[in-house]
Order: structure tokens, then C-alpha cells, then sequence
């Protein structure tokens, strides 16, 4: 039997999950084995009394930093685990995260990621391990669980049978380098404000290509920078 794509989480805080991960379509598609989640407590792989996972920064400063030995270790065991899943750290120096990286995670076996808690990691361990840093936009969080599940939920949703009609992923944002056109419904007349006549004509060739004209324009308006690469050569 072939395993369900899994998700490998190295966490300081186990009971924050599954969290929003357990409920609707996603918490519906892991109660039917679409996909796993895992958990990795990393002061389980701590060596003294106190389970110490970090300490004071080299060359002084705020905060603490994540030992190499604790996170070295706890890194070998989730790849030992699924050595064809990427390891990946949730950080806000990372790399955005994209649809389109989304997509070919959604596509592997799975992924093992690493909550950030503190105030960082040694860099010694990222670069001998290889971990991917990857970030879900210009903020920072009191720790990476969040950002975790924001990581699962966008993979999961593109595993096959979690949402029911597969062809409404293909008109999303991001999909085609665009923003999503507006959606609407009855009532046909709300508050002095119409549905636009053109969805209510039964032409498809012209509701498909208002659509469009609506996507790129919200792109160019909202999202120029978005706009800007998809009208690159």
C-alpha cells in the first residue's frame, strides 16, 4: 500500500497541533488517509537533565539560539524517517513561499519542517544539514507553528481527492501568474448592487473572457509586482 503524503513536524510545542489542521476539508482528508501528520518533540533529543534546547548567542545579543547538537539530531532522525522529504524551516529570511513551490511540494512524499520558537537557529546546523529556509511573508511570529500549518494546508488541498471538484484549482490565484476574478450569487439585486449582466447572459466564451479581463485587471491594480513578472519575456 503506497503511504499517504506526510507531514513531519520538529516543534517545541507537539500540542499545538493538529490545530486548524483537524478540521473542514483538510482534517476531513486526514481522517480518511490522504495525508499524515507527524510529530517530533526536539527536547526528545535533548542530552542533560533540564532537556536544554538552546542557549546564549556566540558574541552576545537578545534572546536564544537553538543548539546544533539538539536540532542535528533531531534533524537526522526526521530524515532517517523520509530522506526523499525535503527538511524545510520556517523563517522570515527564508524564501517567499510561492504557489508554484507549493505545488511541487504537494507532489513529493511529503515534507518535514521545523517550527522556530526562539530567537534562531545555529547556522552551523542549516548549512550541514542542508535545511531549506522558507518564509510566508514579511512579519514576524511569536514562533513557527503557524506558519507550519499554513505551509501543510496549501500542499494538502492540492493532494488528489481532498477538494471535490479538481478543476476549481486550476482558475486560483497564482495558478496562471493572476489574481482571482470576483465571485457572485444571489440575490440577484443586495443593497442598490447588481450581479454583473454578463454572468447572467449563459455565454461562456464571454463570461470566460470577462473573467479574465477581471483577473488581470485586479493583478495590475493590487498586485503590480505580480503583474510586473508575468509581463516579463
Amino acid at each position: 500500500m503506497t503511504k499517504p503524503w506526510t507531514a513531519r513536524v520538529l516543534t517545541l510545542l507537539p500540542e499545538a497541533f493538529p490545530g486548524p489542521l483537524g478540521v473542514s476539508l483538510i482534517g476531513k482528508a486526514r481522517a480518511q488517509g490522504l495525508w499524515a501528520l507527524e510529530m517530533l518533540d526536539i527536547r526528545a533529543f535533548t542530552q542533560d537533565k533540564h532537556r536544554s534546547v538552546d542557549d546564549a548567542p556566540a558574541g552576545g545579543g537578545p534572546g536564544m539560539v537553538m543548539r546544533a547538537d539538539v536540532l542535528g539530531q533531531a534533524a537526522d532522525a526526521v530524515r532517517e524517517k523520509s530522506p526523499d522529504a525535503p527538511l524545510i524551516y520556517l523563517t522570515p529570511r527564508g524564501k517567499p513561499l510561492t504557489q508554484a513551490r507549493v505545488c511541487e511540494l504537494s507532489q513529493g512524499a511529503g515534507v518535514s519542517l521545523r517550527c522556530g520558537r526562539i530567537e534562531g537557529v545555529d547556522q552551523r546546523v542549516l548549512d550541514a544539514r542542508g535545511i531549506e529556509e522558507i518564509s510566508i511573508g514579511d512579519y514576524v511570529l511569536a514562533g513557527g507553528e503557524v506558519a507550519t500549518c499554513v505551509l501543510i494546508e496549501a500542499c494538502v488541498r492540492l493532494l488528489p481527492g481532498v477538494i471535490g471538484d479538481a478543476d476549481s484549482l486550476t482558475q486560483e490565484s497564482f495558478e496562471q501568474g493572476l489574481l482571482e476574478y470576483p465571485h457572485y450569487t444571489r440575490p440577484r439585486h443586495w443593497e442598490g448592487h447588481e450581479i454583473p449582466q454578463v454572468l447572467l447572459s449563459g455565454d461562456h466564451d464571454k463570461i470566460a473572457a470577462w473573467r479574465r479581463e477581471q483577473a488581470e485587471k485586479i493583478t495590475r491594480e493590487k498586485r503590480p509586482d505580480l503583474w510586473a513578472k508575468r509581463k516579463k519575456p
